[in-house]
């Protein structure tokens, strides 16, 4: 019996990384919302669940199981993941997928976040590029590149009113 095609085990992994960030992000919501905060901008967050569930459905069905990747945007990929985690670790308690603010709460700036104001965004941004190219699959990279920018200008734009008074704190 031979090993499970590259794509199988890469997709596998994408996409066990995701559901445990969604069962820590869904923790720390619910912990968050019990502790007063409030969420801003819940209306596009399905939005963002479709998209990202769906590029990892469009990459298994329209990338051929026998192409090889390349391997140096896997790698590319591998150093993603770490980023991701330490956006995650740097936020703790406070991380989670939605847009969640408290009045008088300063901002994090400890990790990536002392040097970006929106560092997951931009490796999730990144991410969504890499995955479908890692397979040479060029138009899944184009679309849902371009339909991700859409969603998250919206949200940065949600994300920093929201956290315009808590600037001042941090």
């Amino acid at each position: 019996m031979s090993a499970p095609a590259p794509l199988v085990w890469i997709l596998a992994l994408v996409v066990a990384s995701r559901l445990a960030e969604l069962a820590v992000a869904a923790v720390n919501t619910r912990r968050l919302r019990a502790e007063g905060w409030r969420e801003v901008g819940a209306r596009h967050y399905p939005l963002f669940i479709a998209l990202h569930a769906s590029l990892l459905a469009v990459v298994a069905l329209t990338t051929p199981l026998d192409r090889r990747p390349v391997w140096v945007l896997v790698a590319v990929l591998a150093v993603l993941q770490v980023l991701r985690f330490w956006t995650v670790a740097s936020l703790g308690r406070l991380w989670t997928t939605r847009v969640l603010t408290r009045d008088g709460e300063p901002l994090v700036r400890r990790g990536p976040y002392r040097f970006l104001a929106h560092p997951a965004y931009m490796i999730a941004g990144v991410e969504v590029a890499v995955l479908p190219l890692a397979f040479l699959n060029w138009p899944v990279a184009l679309i849902w590149t371009a339909l991700n920018v859409i969603l998250l200008r919206h949200r940065i734009r949600l994300e920093d009113a929201a956290l315009a008074g808590r600037r001042k704190l941090g």
